[in-house]
């Protein structure tokens, strides 16, 4: 088995986030749990996972603060994943995947489902970048700016 690199002292912050969701069935997980999974066979069923790599994905996910177990709601002595304040966090990064692959998805049309507010049923307006006196921002309309105090620990590539 090959052993994964860990990218939690990477001095870029994508690379971070990447090591925290580890892969992604991690983010499936999440996308589930968003969606109101909260038990172990939720889950398998949803995603047809191996219960060792279900298992393992889920400690991990609890063990970093995306996830957190609670009593069941049942009050049987089973225990429920909902997300922490950290994995509620990750939402707008789904809407933005779900976005992307609404527009440049070669098959639109087996797209099942579309986002919409619960309120108005109405599809909600695609994610957008704005500064901070309200233009819309492109990536070429941004840059990387060094924080004063930052460790310059980059890993070199090879």
């Amino acid at each position: 088995m090959v052993k994964r690199t860990s990218l939690a002292g990477d001095s870029c912050p994508i690379a971070r986030a990447l090591d925290v969701f580890g892969d992604w069935w991690s983010l499936l997980i999440i996308r589930d749990a968003s969606l109101g999974c909260r038990r172990f066979g939720e889950f398998q069923t949803s995603l047809g996972l191996a219960k060792n790599i279900l298992a393992t994905r889920l400690r991990t996910l609890v063990e970093r603060g995306i996830l957190k177990m609670i009593p069941a709601s049942d009050g049987s002595a089973y225990q429920e994943y909902v997300l922490s304040p950290k994995g509620r966090g990750i939402f707008p990064i789904l809407v933005a995947l779900r976005q992307w692959s609404e527009e440049f998805d070669e098959h639109p049309n087996e797209i099942d489902t579309f986002l919409v507010d619960r309120e108005n049923g109405k599809p909600v307006q695609k994610l957008a970048l704005y500064s901070q006196d309200g233009r819309l921002l492109s990536a070429a309309d941004t840059t990387l700016k060094p924080r004063a105090a930052a460790k310059r620990a980059r890993r070199v590539p090879a």
